[in-house]
């Protein structure tokens, strides 16, 4: 029975950071042993010291390879990678060989999981100019992902679980046109191409979760929607046009409607995923709604790919203060997700 639980790699993220702490809190969940076999991938020394920290009697074993892995509420099986360098990186504070250690541990546990060597990877934080310190110039884990997948149709999405409140049943999905990109250039990256790419993605996510087709809430991008062209009028030529393609193609979209009063309808249950244009119209929201229970879920790939939804905090970073929730719901999300493939 334990052989059929999903075998999920955990990496570590930027040491420097809150993911080693964050995941040694996590593995003191015994739920999160009931729903997986995790294992660590990062440097052991760093495990070792996030564990001291925890002041727990957890024993940090280091193994080859993902198949050799026996995890236990007292046992943190962990695949060495990256070098000793990372181990003089003072907690806090952003360094090049920290974003070489995260930037390691994502690629060792993305080949594993191309190789179906584990079922799923769930990734602690990294620091985006840590990564680009050390020569890796991604905007950030999404990207990088795509690249190493060889896919082109990708999204970042934000998931909250279905909980006690007025959520849908199966939860809602936030997926991003843009991403990481400046502001100013948001306007000239949105296309109906790229929204209704994002939309059917949201759609594939949700129907897998659900017994019938999502209902999908499509946002403006200007004021009120443009206020009928007054403050811009990208929802007439652009993103009203691809909600009519969706809709042809049998989505079930609506749109585009202003942001602040969809993500209202969206908290109350009208809607089980929105298309948001761009990163703060989607992550502010729902990050509101379920910070430490909100999950980053990598949409398009080959492999399945959960996160936290937040960042490596490094001021308070290895002083025991970092929220685990957001950890532990990744690595439920990425189990569950393991079962829909």
């Amino acid at each position: 029975m334990e052989k059929q639980k999903p075998l999920i790699a955990l990496t570590l993220g930027d040491p420097a950071g809150v993911g080693p702490e964050i995941i040694v809190g996590a593995w003191t969940e015994t739920v999160v042993h009931d729903w997986c076999r995790p294992v660590v991938v990062g440097h052991p020394e760093i495990l070792r010291r996030a564990v001291k920290l925890w002041q727990t009697a957890l024993t940090v074993a280091e193994v080859d390879s993902p198949d050799r892995a026996e995890p236990s509420p007292g046992v943190i099986p962990c695949i060495p990678c990256g070098s000793d360098d990372v181990l003089d990186v003072k907690p806090g504070t952003l360094d090049a060989r920290a974003g070489q250690a995260a930037y390691d541990a994502v690629t060792t546990a993305v080949r594993l999981a191309l190789d179906d060597k584990v079922d799923a990877v769930t990734t602690a934080p990294l620091h985006k100019e840590a990564l680009h310190l050390s020569g890796h110039n991604y905007p950030g884990h999404t990207e990088l992902l795509a690249e190493m997948c060889g896919v082109d149709d990708f999204a970042m999405m934000l998931y909250l679980g279905p909980d006690d409140r007025r959520l849908s049943l199966a939860g809602l999905a936030v997926v991003h046109v843009t991403l990481h990109m400046a502001l100013k250039d948001v306007f000239g990256a949105l296309t109906e191409d790229a929204i209704l790419a994002k939309a059917r993605l949201a759609d594939r996510f949700m129907t897998s979760l659900m017994t019938s087709r999502p209902r999908i809430g499509v946002c403006a991008l200007n004021p009120h929607g443009g206020e009928g062209g007054l403050f811009g009028n990208e929802e007439q030529t652009i993103i009203a046009p691809s909600v009519e393609r969706g809709r042809r193609e049998g989505l079930q979209l609506e749109g585009p409607l202003p942001a602040d009063t969809l993500m209202i309808h969206a908290r109350d249950g009208k809607f089980d995923a929105v298309v948001a244009m761009y990163h703060d119209q989607g992550h502010i929201a729902l990050k509101l709604m379920g910070m430490h229970r909100a999950v980053n879920v990598t949409l398009g790939l080959p492999i399945v790919r959960t996160s936290v939804a937040h960042g490596t905090a490094f001021d308070i970073a290895w002083r025991r203060q970092a929220e685990t929730g957001s950890m532990v719901e990744a690595i439920r999300v990425a189990g569950r997700l393991c079962g829909k493939r």
